[in-house]
């Protein structure tokens, strides 16, 4: 007798990706699911702070805990992190250089496979021009996930665009603004409260 089996076939697992403003005194995140038919859903935004009496060995410590925690929470396939551009204060660059070296070796620890974008290349992905403002690139955002208002902090919505950038480089493609869908209010605030509902990390505050 011959007995013919079938293995039922595994669900497939979505692909996430991790957008990242690096700084810092904060850290913006942003976590994205790709969706069928070139459609985003965001799963949780929010940023990671540190004091600013601390010494820097500790808030750098702290962000690495932190962004490893969400690595391990969402298990994202790609992350998109933006450059160091060109900065006339050292006082500004050197500890945002110091924060996005952490952060790009707990994604490479992570297994996570890393993206950067300088803020034009961000521009012309997600608004289509290269003169696009920091509101108009938010607003691009909001209605790529469906999301009723801005997120916020601004830190998160930036990362967000981050996300979505590395969403379409993955992809090999550009966001174009004549497709953006109409917004759906309780998509938006479902996405607003599953992120309140994860678990609370520390230094982390959810939008």
């Amino acid at each position: 007798m011959t007995l013919n089996t079938t293995h039922p076939q595994q669900p497939k697992r979505p692909t996430v990706i991790l957008g990242i403003d690096p700084g810092l005194a904060t850290v913006g995140f942003g976590v994205i699911e790709v969706c069928d038919a070139g459609r985003f859903t965001a799963r949780q935004w929010g940023a990671i702070k540190t004091e600013a009496g601390m010494p820097d060995a500790e808030r750098l410590a702290e962000i690495y805990t932190d962004i490893c925690a969400l690595i391990r929470q969402h298990q994202p396939r790609y992350a998109g992190i933006e450059q160091i551009f060109f900065c006339k204060n050292a006082k500004t660059l050197v500890p945002v250089a110091q924060a996005r070296g952490v952060l790009l070796m707990a994604l490479q620890q992570s297994g996570v496979q890393i993206l950067e974008f300088t803020p034009m290349q961000v521009k012309q992905t997600i608004a289509g021009h290269g003169k696009a403002v920091k509101k108009e690139i938010q607003e691009y955002t909001r209605r790529w996930l469906d999301l009723p208002r801005l997120p916020k902090p601004d830190d998160a919505a930036d990362a967000l665009g981050l996300a979505l950038c590395a969403a379409r480089g993955w992809q090999g493609g550009r966001i174009q603004p004549a497709q953006w869908v109409n917004v759906n209010q309780s998509s938006g605030l479902e996405a607003v409260d599953r992120a309140k509902s994860n678990q609370a990390l520390s230094g982390l505050c959810l939008a």
